[in-house]
């Protein structure tokens, strides 16, 4: 018979079915105050530093949105009728809340209170060279602080700190540079963000003198 459709097999589907894939539970539609909310509530409990995109990523809206909510909480936290302990800081290639630098000596006194597992003044050193200097060898930081660092060096590499960056062109020592580990701990966004050393250090311009010196000392 003329346009009598042809006979399927038991169970032929008509047509292919799309499916999504499970991807955990299902998430709301957000309003904006909730989607305020859910950033605020992911950026809460982050030990990290968590990027827009990432963001979007997880409650399922696009980047812009995002972007509109971080901004509001921090005009929020900006805008408060009191002073507020945290605040809400790009650092580390993400967002994330940290501490109000005017509460620091009650955060420093909380944190560090008790335990033995903090940075030496050597180590300190060591790191504020590598942080203004970099990339830089170990024996050109041996040269500055006068020491050698070796040991040093190592501890901020266990730490995160630090990281390798190369080799140096010409003596072919290994260069060291800080890491977003340490971006993030210092709550910065970039190394722009260090604060000038020349007020702290006036004669800086004499470091210029151990440019000179080999670098394959202790690299």
């Amino acid at each position: 018979m003329s346009g009598a459709s042809e006979p399927r097999e038991p169970n032929e589907p008509s047509e292919p079915i799309e499916r999504d894939e499970p991807a955990g539970p299902a998430l709301p539609q957000w309003s904006g105050d909730e989607l305020l909310g859910a950033v605020e509530a992911i950026l809460m409990v982050t030990e990290t530093p968590v990027s827009t995109s990432q963001l979007a990523t997880v409650l399922g809206v696009p980047v812009p949105a995002v972007a509109e909510a971080i901004a509001a909480l921090a005009e929020e936290l900006d805008a408060s009728v009191r002073p507020r302990g945290l605040e809400l800081r790009e650092a580390g290639g993400g967002w994330r809340f940290y501490s109000a630098p005017a509460f620091a000596p009650a955060v420093e006194k909380f944190v560090l209170d008790g335990q033995t597992a903090r940075l030496t003044q050597a180590a300190l050193e060591t790191l504020a060279v590598i942080a203004y200097r970099q990339p830089v060898s170990r024996g050109r930081i041996s040269a500055i602080r006068g020491v050698n660092v070796d040991s040093v060096v190592r501890t901020l590499l266990t730490r995160g700190l630090i990281e390798e960056a190369g080799q140096d062109a010409e003596g072919g020592a290994t260069l060291y540079r800080t890491s977003s580990y340490f971006l993030e701990r210092l709550g910065l966004r970039d190394l722009d963000d260090l604060p000038p050393l020349a007020p702290y250090l006036p004669d800086i311009d004499s470091l210029e003198d151990i440019d000179g010196l080999s670098t394959s000392e202790g690299g």
